[in-house]
């Protein structure tokens, strides 16, 4: 089943006394490009979490964030480095030794002091285990996500395909008479033209015309390729960049089509198929 590149997620996990919670998102991209916010003291983490992504999703930008919270009703004391205070101690009174007349520290210049305020220590190795088995979690939940997703955009694009396969099978009755239509105003405009020809080169000079505007092997080559999404589409693993392929060529096959009908609703067609293929075009673009 497709996957698309679009998801979020989030997961939590209690540690007393605090909890983890991470959240992570994908949006589109042409690669796997991870990036993850993590205190400081979890930041070695980080190579370990992009290869356990890398499992399950190919292909993204995947934002994911880590925050850790006290939990609710849980104390946690902020205390006062006491050697960094013996030592602001020591060089206020040396400094009021030089200069009598200067004024002593203030409490909240103190507390702005760097390293003076000590805040409690986290039990670093079980804090990582746990935001490890946190984030597979999370990250789990993001590939079920991505998979829901995928499966709503492969029903839009077999939407577009059984469209497109209706369109072409309205088509192909009028193309027959769309050129004996086309190879009568021609001849019409030569009557009128009043030169002499001979009907021999008229007719071969009307065939090649009519054979020109010919669009019946562009309608077999996007039958084919209508085909080859829905084959696909039915393949496990990461298809985005086949189906981006498919489309790219539907979509070439489609212009040549536009450019050759002369028939007024044979036009109309065009300008629908168009329509249908640039649908396909932008829901492939989510696809892993």
């Amino acid at each position: 089943m497709p996957q698309s590149m679009t998801g979020f997620a989030t997961a939590a996990i209690v540690v007393a006394p605090h909890q983890l919670a991470w959240e992570i998102r994908s949006v589109n991209h042409r690669f796997l490009d991870f990036s993850v916010r993590l205190p400081e003291e979890l930041r070695h983490l980080e190579p370990r979490l992009r290869e356990l992504l890398g499992t399950g999703i190919s292909r993204g930008k995947v934002d994911g964030t880590l925050k850790i919270q006290p939990l609710a009703g849980a104390s946690e004391k902020t205390e006062l480095d006491a050697d960094v205070l013996a030592t602001l101690k020591a060089l206020q009174a040396r400094l009021r030794e030089e200069f009598s007349e200067a004024a002593p520290l203030a409490v909240g210049e103190l507390l702005r002091w760097p390293g003076l305020l000590r805040e409690p220590q986290r039990a670093a190795e079980d804090l990582a285990e746990s935001a490890v088995a946190c984030f597979v979690t999370a990250a789990e939940a993001l590939a079920r996500a991505r998979a829901r997703e995928g499966e709503r955009i492969a029903g839009l694009l077999e939407q577009r395909c059984a469209a497109i396969v209706d369109l072409l099978a309205t088509v192909r009755p009028r193309l027959g008479a769309a050129q004996t239509l086309h190879r009568e105003k021609l001849a019409e405009r030569l009557d009128k033209l009043d030169v002499v020809l001979q009907p021999e080169r008229l007719e071969q000079e009307l065939a090649l015309i009519v054979q020109r505007l010919d669009v019946t092997e562009e309608i077999d080559r996007i039958e084919s390729h209508i085909g080859e999404i829905r084959t696909v589409l039915a393949r496990p693993g990461p298809i985005g960049r086949r189906l981006d392929f498919l489309i790219q060529e539907l979509n070439r096959e489609a212009n040549t089509f536009g450019s050759k009908v002369q028939d007024e609703e044979l036009t109309r067609h065009a300008v629908d198929l168009k329509v249908l293929i640039e649908q396909m075009r932008e829901q492939v673009q989510n696809l892993e």
